[in-house]
């Protein structure tokens, strides 16, 4: 049975073996997560590792080709009762260039009947950007910043962000993401969000929790906090492996003189003796992940 958190489904999002096909070619498959309310997760993984495709299958443009989606206590559709509740924001920022933001508040207040057309107004005024000026005209951070507002004037319990900061700059960038931030301080619990994102060093700025994809397939799915505590570096002897099954490796490499593993441990506090233990940041382990080696089978006590 599903748990309840204030009469509401706990997860915002739940797949289990969800995966989505096109001919021969398997895009997304055997895809399991849990996405709590109220949090903010990273989906990240290289090109072509189904990132896209599960948020697809999320907003409901996408049929799933196996498994199960469960989104807000409901499956994705296109209905007008589910989409009310999901903002989303693809990578080319879907804005018309010929109209202002203005023009586009209009529209999804016409559309949209949770439409928050104050809150939209004042974000653009709080960050300067024009409501009367052709978003063509505007710079990519403005315009990535009125599909944001246009996003949010929606009043989404779950918002589904493809790649929104990719093209823009530093500054910018963080202006998106401090948006955000605030965004969801202010909905209070109230806004999931689900961003995917490739820029591994603004994922602790604004995020709790990451999904990592590849080849396809989940690899891995949880708080950063736990998974800064049980992801380490080993360095011990060359050509040698601990003497433990309480771990997993996730990549090995090797110097001259010294063997060097990146791993996850049963526990966070464990101990192999002969062996130097090394805190790793959340970019290392994930591009560790994306490294890997679907095909090779490893056995040390998966505890993913």
């Amino acid at each position: 049975m599903e748990q309840t958190v204030k009469g509401k489904v706990s997860e915002a999002v739940q797949t289990n073996g969800l995966g989505k096909r096109y001919g021969s070619f398997w895009a997304l498959k055997d895809c399991t997560i849990s996405v709590p309310r109220g949090s903010v997760t990273a989906l990240v993984g290289p090109n072509g590792a189904g990132k896209t495709s599960l948020l697809k299958l999320l907003v409901g443009l996408n049929s799933p080709s196996a498994g199960d989606v469960v989104v807000l206590g409901q499956s994705p559709s296109q209905s007008t009762s589910y989409l009310s509740s999901i903002g989303y924001l693809a990578q080319e920022i879907p804005l018309y260039s010929q109209f202002t933001a203005a023009d586009h508040f209009a529209i999804g207040k016409h559309m949209d009947v949770n439409w928050d057309n104050e809150l939209a107004v004042k974000r653009l005024q709080e960050l300067r950007i024009p409501l009367d000026r052709k978003v063509g005209k505007l710079s990519g951070g403005q315009r990535a910043q009125v599909g944001l507002a246009m996003a949010l004037a929606k009043r989404p319990q779950l918002l589904l962000l493809d790649e929104p900061v990719a093209a823009l700059d530093p500054l910018a960038r963080m202006d998106f993401l401090t948006s955000l931030a605030q965004a969801v301080t202010d909905a209070d619990g109230e806004l999931t969000v689900v961003m995917s994102s490739h820029l591994l060093a603004d994922l602790e700025r604004v995020c709790d929790r990451v999904i990592i994809l590849a080849a396809g397939e989940t690899q891995l799915c949880e708080n950063i906090e736990h998974t800064l505590e049980t992801h380490k570096l080993l360095v011990g002897p060359k050509g040698q492996q601990p003497n433990n099954d309480g771990y997993r490796v996730i990549k090995e490499t090797h110097s001259p003189t010294a063997t060097h593993l990146l791993v996850r441990l049963e526990q966070p506090k464990h101990n192999l003796p002969g062996w130097h233990i090394r805190n790793v940041d959340i970019e290392e382990i994930v591009l560790a992940y994306m490294g890997q080696n679907k095909n090779e089978s490893i056995t040390k006590g998966d505890v993913r």
